[in-house]
């Protein structure tokens, strides 16, 4: 029954219960008034309560203050993009390294991911209580809220190490409702429990819809395991063994099905809205401007009339000249507006060419909504924000691979997958060794996965940044950041504790090292 007449048939029957006596009507309960008792109780609840999960992930988007964004946290520091404004003193600061917990964007994150787990915690709780239900979706519920707990955990275990471990639904009298932070390997360890069963919850191998399919799984396990070979925990061999593995089942079966899980001929096809959740897009963060609308609108330039809207857009995140000529010459994604920058657009989206004078980030414009030669935009912003796509799978396992055993053909292969769609040339298998293959692995996911919300997290894993200028990597603490020119030290490896939350749980101790 759908929730919401449902609701309105209760209704109906306590107007009835009060026609009929006053007293009875003083012993019932509102059934109104929804309770986690009261509410997890038919299947069609426990799919609502999981939308729910899903639909908080959306807090990547919400307000950073005056043009900015929450997701900009994890772009700013990484050197790659500045920005045209400089209104925001919070974005200012992360883009100085000079941020702390007073910085809205961190406590942004911290509250965004504990809601989604919190909100994971609770359908785990609850929706095992449902009967009847039928038990392969009862399963498949459980599985996709372990992926999703999971999911926020690897955020947050990333961003700032040791971090409170909740894995049950808690109210003001619960025993350990101001917990203190769990070491970072005991999450991890919840994390990898978490994903490996959502792994064998049934899902489906892809799944258009945009919910938790079996690839996003495999492929999502991949990077924890290659982050756990790495800093801080520093697991090794092992781990990229098992991350090379994971990943390989999902290349494995793209092999199969070709028609299922591929690369895009197209980089246009990245940020077509019709291709969400399909071929190459293994798990995104789903939008639609009935509800919200694309994100990533700080990516345009400086009030320059490149959509409907005429002179507009902020221009909070745009790439530094450097990395933008970093790339080879001939790479096919800085070609303008056919791969991921643009230097011309369109008189408000759809008339006479202009001049941009600068490279901007064309990776996330919706030609659809925003407009293209001759085409006006339909204003409906509805594409997708990817988080996981096969061309990362691809670099995962050649990066795996030559860590435990040196290129081999497919590692190779990969590789020269991610370049040949870029139309460059890749040295034969022969010509590489492990050091140089390792680097060759590293500059690409630099340029095939910049803007993502991806390169920090390479930065502090590998403690290796990408030089701009030298084609090589320098170590993270001292090198500088060119959009800034300031360095990089080690209190960078952590994010501070949100100042707020400290206040409120005076658990969550000591502030993460150098911080105020």
């Amino acid at each position: 029954m759908n929730l919401y007449k449902g609701a309105a048939y209760l209704l109906v029957g306590a107007t009835l219960t009060t026609a009929i006596g006053c007293s009875d009507f003083l012993k019932e309960e509102d059934p109104s008034n929804l309770t986690p008792d009261s509410f997890y109780t038919i299947p069609d609840h426990a799919e609502a309560a999981l939308a729910s999960v899903y639909a908080d992930m959306r807090f990547f988007g919400t307000d950073g203050g005056i043009f900015s964004s929450t997701w900009q946290l994890l772009e700013a520091p990484t050197g790659t993009s500045t920005t045209e404004t400089a209104q925001n003193s919070d974005l200012n600061n992360l883009y100085g390294l000079i941020y702390d917990g007073r910085t809205q964007h961190v406590i942004n994150w911290w509250n965004g991911l504990y809601k989604v787990i919190a909100q994971a915690n609770m359908v785990l709780d609850r929706v095992p209580g449902i009967t009847p239900m039928n038990e392969n979706q009862k399963k498949k519920i459980l599985g996709e809220a372990r992926f999703l707990r999971a999911w926020a955990y690897f955020y947050a275990v990333r961003l700032w190490g040791n971090v409170p471990l909740i894995t049950a639904p808690q109210t003001a009298s619960s025993e350990d409702f101001r917990p203190s932070p769990a070491p970072q390997e005991q999450v991890y360890e919840l994390i990898v429990e978490d994903l490996l069963a959502a792994e064998a919850a049934g899902l489906p191998w892809m799944d258009h819809s945009g919910r938790i399919s079996l690839a996003a799984v495999k492929s999502q396990l991949a990077k924890v395991y290659l982050t756990m070979a790495g800093f801080p925990l520093s697991r090794g061999n092992q781990y990229y063994q098992l991350a090379a593995n994971k990943s390989l089942e999902v290349i494995e079966y793209a092999n199969g099905n070709p028609g299922s899980i591929n690369l895009y001929p197209n980089y246009g096809d990245l940020h077509n809205e019709n291709n969400g959740n399909r071929l190459e897009h293994l798990f995104m963060i789903q939008y639609n401007v009935i509800v919200a609308g694309n994100p990533m609108n700080n990516m345009f330039p400086n009030f320059k009339p490149v959509t409907f809207q005429g002179p507009s857009g902020t221009g909070s995140t745009v790439p530094t000249i450097e990395f933008y000529n970093s790339y080879e010459p001939g790479d096919r994604r800085v070609i303008n507006q056919e791969g991921f920058f643009y230097t011309s657009y369109f008189t408000n989206g759809s008339g006479a060419p202009f001049d941009l004078g600068a490279p901007y980030i064309f990776k996330h414009f919706n030609r659809a909504a925003l407009g293209t030669f001759g085409v006006p935009g339909n204003r409906a912003n509805n594409l997708n924000v990817p988080l996981i796509r096969y061309a990362e799978v691809l670099l995962m396992y050649a990066e795996a691979q030559n860590e435990v055993g040196g290129p081999n053909a497919l590692a190779h292969a990969s590789l020269k997958r991610i370049r040949d769609r870029a139309r460059l040339e890749t040295p034969a298998l022969g010509e590489f060794n492990a050091n140089s293959f390792r680097e060759a692995v590293w500059r690409e996911r630099w340029h095939e996965l910049c803007y993502e919300q991806i390169t920090w997290f390479d930065m502090i894993r590998l403690r290796k940044v990408y030089n701009e200028l030298t084609n090589g990597f320098d170590n993270f603490v001292g090198h500088v950041n060119l959009s800034s020119n300031q360095p990089l030290r080690n209190m960078h490896l952590l994010m501070p504790y949100p100042l707020p939350e400290m206040q409120n749980n005076p658990n969550l101790t000591p502030q993460n090292p150098d911080y105020p």
